[in-house]
C-alpha cells in the first residue's frame, strides 16, 4: 500500500511537472517574433544580450548598413533597423519608411591588421605591394574611410588606394579578409577588432583624420510588432543591449 501511495503521489509531481512546462511554453509561444535588421559590426554585441530581452523572441539579421536599408525600400519588413551612421535612418524616415530615429552609440576607426603585422601607421598603407581590403563607398565603413583619406596629403591617399586588393560589403568580410591572410590591413571599427579575439590588432588614427562615427536606429512604419521593437529600441539606446554595447568597443553618444 506505502508502495502504491508513493506511485500516485510520483505521478501528481509529473503531471505537475508537466503543466508547469507547458505553461513555460506557452508563455515563449505568446511572445511576438521580433526582427532586427542591424549593421554588421554590431553583431557579436547584440547575439550576446538579445536573448534577454523579455518582451520578444528576437531574430537578428545582419548585413551592410546599405543592404539593410535597400531591403526596406523593397518591402522587406524587420521591426527594427540599426545602422552604422545616421545618414541612413533618416533618410529612410524622411521617405516615410522608418519611425523617428535615435542615436545609439559611437565607434571608432581604426587600421586593422594581423597580430604579428609590422604596420605601424596609416602611412604604412602607403607602401609599395601592400594588400588592402576597404568598405565598399555605399556602405558606412567605406564613406568613413574615404572621408579619412581625404584628409590625407593627395599622394598618400592615392597610393593607399592603389593598394586596396577588395571592396567588401560589410565589415565583416574585411576582417575576414584579414583573418583568412587575404589582405595586409584594412579599415574597420576598433569594436570589430575587439570581437576578432586577439587575432588582430588596431592601429590608432589620429584624431585629426578621425571622422565621427555614430549609429543610429528606428522602428520601421507599419512593423509587425510596433510595441516590442520600440521596447527594443528603448533597450538599444538605454538598456541592457546598451551596456552590452559599451562593453564590447562601442563608445557612448555625445
Amino acid at each position: 500500500m506505502r508502495w502504491a501511495a508513493a506511485a500516485i503521489l510520483l505521478a501528481g509531481l509529473a503531471l505537475g511537472t508537466m503543466a508547469c512546462g507547458g505553461g513555460d511554453n506557452r508563455r515563449a509561444r505568446d511572445k511576438p517574433r521580433l526582427v532586427v535588421s542591424a549593421a554588421a559590426s554590431m553583431k557579436e554585441a547584440l547575439e550576446k544580450c538579445s536573448p534577454e530581452f523579455a518582451a520578444a523572441d528576437v531574430r537578428l539579421s545582419f548585413a551592410g548598413s546599405d543592404e539593410l536599408a535597400a531591403q526596406i525600400r523593397r518591402g522587406v519588413k524587420p521591426d527594427v533597423y540599426s545602422a552604422a551612421n545616421t545618414e541612413l535612418p533618416a533618410r529612410l524616415r524622411r521617405e516615410g519608411l522608418l519611425e523617428q530615429p535615435v542615436k545609439l552609440v559611437t565607434n571608432r576607426l581604426v587600421v586593422a591588421v594581423p597580430r604579428d603585422s609590422e604596420i605601424g601607421s596609416v602611412e604604412d598603407l602607403a607602401r609599395p605591394g601592400s594588400k588592402l581590403a576597404l568598405g565598399s563607398e555605399s556602405v558606412p565603413i567605406g564613406a568613413y574611410t574615404r572621408k579619412l583619406l581625404s584628409r590625407l596629403p593627395a599622394n598618400v591617399a592615392r597610393a593607399i588606394l592603389a593598394n586596396v586588393r577588395s571592396n567588401e560589403p560589410d565589415v565583416r568580410g574585411i576582417v575576414g579578409k584579414l583573418t583568412q591572410g587575404a589582405a595586409d590591413a584594412g579599415f574597420a571599427y576598433e569594436s570589430d577588432v575587439r570581437a576578432a579575439r586577439g587575432k588582430l590588432r588596431s592601429v590608432a588614427l589620429p584624431g585629426t583624420l578621425q571622422p565621427s562615427v555614430v549609429y543610429a536606429a528606428g522602428v520601421v512604419k507599419n512593423a509587425p510588432h510596433p510595441g516590442a521593437a520600440r521596447r527594443y529600441l528603448h533597450d538599444l539606446a538605454a538598456g541592457r543591449c546598451h551596456t552590452t554595447l559599451l562593453a564590447a568597443g562601442f563608445g557612448p553618444t555625445p
